[in-house]
């Protein structure tokens, strides 16, 4: 089969290189212009772009794929399949019909659940404990057409995003391999998606970082774990001798049976700084504060004066 990868993110790398390997003739590589992804930069040694150019596929970047001026060129590559993967941009109708079998998405959650730029980081974010990838039939509604084939795995209990989006991407370009073989032999039966059923995975912004401390500790944790590489959590630091301080935080563990107001340092003390949250308490693995590199809580608590009843949240606390 001729096939056309439209892919730029890291997530599609996996499946540009399964069907590079597989027997398919990869007309081109259709990839967004350089800059950064998802608030990541485009990473040299795992770019798709590094791949495409080590096995000599010609690359084309448009800033519109949909744009007339891209069309015909897209027509030209005779491709009997677009496999789209962590593009970055909706494809038209008339797009989609440039290949005589349309196009298939590899997407990284249980559709219909989580159709959106960032199932990924959801799915960890409202502790899923299962998630999975489905390659589906292309549709001018997002994310919204039927479905080929799943594969479900489960989500380790300290898995990060970042952690999983790897992962998923392996089992994800398999899938998508077994899933062009099936259209080939006439054995793909796309099933419906139930509208019913879809929940949205909207694309990340800065402010989802913002700790809610009134949130469970489980959740905050849950949190913290999702916003991994970008754009992490945060939270203010309302000390008494300075204005607030911005706080990143790395991975939490969960402290039970801890009964104060959310937000409010009930420990600070050697390597252990404990805050309270909704229910429980969280205590940090490791602290950044703002303009400084990642530290131990150890190293944060010797350079500054945490003490017991100080509040973490909001810049400015209501």
């Amino acid at each position: 089969m001729r096939l056309v990868m439209l892919g730029t993110g890291p997530f599609a790398v996996p499946t540009f290189r399964e069907l590079l390997d597989a027997r398919h003739a990869v007309a081109a590589l259709v990839t967004s212009p350089l800059r950064a992804h998802h608030g990541r930069p485009l990473a040299p040694a795992s770019s798709i772009r590094t791949l495409a150019e080590q096995r000599g596929v010609p690359i084309f970047d448009p800033e519109d794929v949909n744009s007339p001026e891209f069309q015909p060129r897209l027509t030209d590559f005779g491709a009997d399949l677009l496999m789209v993967c962590d593009y970055g941009q909706i494809l038209a109708p008339a797009t989609l019909s440039a290949a005589r079998h349309g196009g298939v998405n590899l997407h990284a959650s249980l559709l219909p659940k989580y159709r959106g730029a960032a199932p990924i980081n959801w799915a960890i974010y409202n502790g899923d404990t299962e998630t999975g990838v489905t390659v589906i039939h292309m549709t001018p509604r997002i994310d919204a057409g039927p479905c080929i084939a799943q594969s479900r795995v489960d989500i380790g209990p300290d898995e990060t995003a970042a952690e999983l989006e790897v992962r998923l991407a392996e089992i994800g370009a398999r899938l998508v391999c077994e899933s062009i073989e099936r259209i080939i032999s006439g054995d793909a039966r796309p099933l419906p998606q139930d509208p019913a059923l879809a929940t949205r995975a909207p694309r990340l912004k800065k402010t989802d970082g913002a700790l809610d401390w009134t949130r469970p500790a489980a959740a905050i944790r849950n949190h913290v774990r999702a916003m991994e590489p970008w754009p992490k959590t945060y939270t203010y630091w309302h000390r008494s001798d300075g204005p607030p301080l911005r706080i990143i935080f790395g991975p939490l563990s969960v402290v039970e049976n801890c009964l104060a107001t959310p937000g409010t340092v009930i420990e600070a003390a050697g390597d252990r700084l404990v805050i309270a949250a909704g229910v429980g308490a969280v205590a940090p693995a490791a602290i950044q504060p703002a303009g400084k590199r990642p530290m131990t809580v150890a190293e944060f608590l010797r350079g500054h004066k945490v003490r017991p009843g100080d509040r973490f949240g909001p810049e400015v606390e209501s």
